[in-house]
């Protein structure tokens, strides 16, 4: 069994259909990035929205993750997943482009960016899950180990040099420029996928009843909900991610309006936990061993969570309010990666079957890669 995932190492830098690959999400990565602080900047600096407002748009940029992981599974495993990525990355692209034209017109309104973070939230997700069901069969068991540490580093580099791009490009050219930036690299990622030349295997569609999101949906929920160890999971995600991209919201009202950093110094800021992210990523997997799945999981979410008390105690303006921003971003975002490291971590250890033994089941996980 294990003989299958043995290959030369560095093999997939000679493989030409991989380094497109990887090339395109490396573009998507940093775009994605750009979105992410860009969509909230422009609402405050060319729309002045109030702090519901943004709280709105931090909500509304989650809620395609419910939906979408939850009915589209199935229709990738049914799909083209390149044509999917493709499609994606043209979706991101000309919503995108609304925004700049819409601003350059006068036009642009609060409502427009919420239509927006709602379309490319729901975009970037549907790449992400045809993503991670692509490259098996486009590398091989055998290269996957690989293929999978190779994109690690690259998302991992882009949480670093993203928000730093994202704050110096809005800071240069005004949010809306910025995005149509950003749009930019989405048409740049749909080239080099479209450059893939590997056949697809085609999914056995045609033998299978025709499925409808609903029952994709019903499925989606029955597996989650009927797992001792998933269901709790989910629930915290839902409740944790929810919170957070509300906090998310006023995070860049208090940054901008009261502490008074530029866009530059605040992609610098998040910039910070980009680089606590890869060390927690690096570091992770020997505090789980040390401590165990459960236990692990639990501290490193508490302390996460805890890093965010730092942030009122902010004060001053410019370079010395970023301090206590900077220490919150160092504990939260990397204890955070510990914390997401570790369900994983616990399903891989975990015999197929075991899940609803717990977290008492899966104490010590085997080191692997994770993505």
């Amino acid at each position: 069994m294990k003989s299958r995932f043995r290959a030369p190492r560095g093999a997939l830098w000679r493989h030409a259909d991989f380094l497109r690959l990887w090339s395109a999400q490396t573009v998507s990565a940093f775009g994605a990035r750009i979105t992410r602080e860009g969509l909230p900047l422009a609402a405050v600096l060319t729309l002045k929205a109030a702090p519901a407002q943004l709280g709105v748009l931090a909500a509304l940029s989650l809620a395609p993750g419910l939906i979408v992981g939850l009915t589209l599974g199935g229709r990738v495993d049914r799909s083209s997943k390149r044509g999917l990525l493709i499609g994606a990355d043209l979706t991101r692209m000309a919503v995108l482009l609304t925004v700049p034209i819409a601003a350059w017109l006068h036009l642009l309104t609060i409502w427009q960016l919420y239509a927006a973070a709602v379309l490319v939230g729901a975009a970037s997700l549907l790449f992400e899950i045809a993503d991670h069901a692509y490259l098996p069969g486009l590398v091989g068991h055998a290269h996957l180990l690989e293929a999978n540490a190779k994109l690690s580093v690259t998302d991992s580099i882009a949480e670093i040099g993203g928000p730093a791009l994202a704050g110096a490009l809005i800071q240069w050219l005004a949010a809306p420029l910025a995005i149509a930036v950003n749009a930019a690299t989405y048409l740049v990622s749909a080239l080099f996928l479209g450059g893939i030349k590997t056949r697809e295997a085609q999914a056995p569609a045609a033998a299978e009843p025709k499925a409808h999101l609903l029952a994709d949906l019903r499925a989606g929920i029955g597996v989650i909900w009927s797992s001792t160890l998933l269901r709790p999971l989910f629930l915290t995600a839902m409740t944790g991610n929810l919170f957070i991209y509300v906090f998310a919201g006023l995070y860049v009202v208090f940054a901008i309006r009261t502490l008074g950093l530029t866009p530059a110094l605040l992609g610098v800021t998040v910039a910070v936990g980009g680089v606590s992210a890869l060390v927690g990523a690096l570091f992770g997997p020997a505090m789980i061993r040390w401590l165990g799945v459960g236990p692990a999981y639990l501290a490193a979410s508490g302390l996460a969570a805890a890093s965010a008390l730092f942030i009122p105690l902010a004060h001053g303006t410019g370079p010395r309010a970023m301090l206590f921003l900077v220490v919150a971003q160092l504990l939260g975002d990397g204890f955070g990666v510990i914390a997401g490291v570790a369900p994983p971590a616990c399903a891989r250890a975990s015999p197929r079957g075991t899940a609803s033994a717990g977290w008492g089941r899966c104490s010590r996980p085997a080191p692997g890669v994770w993505r």
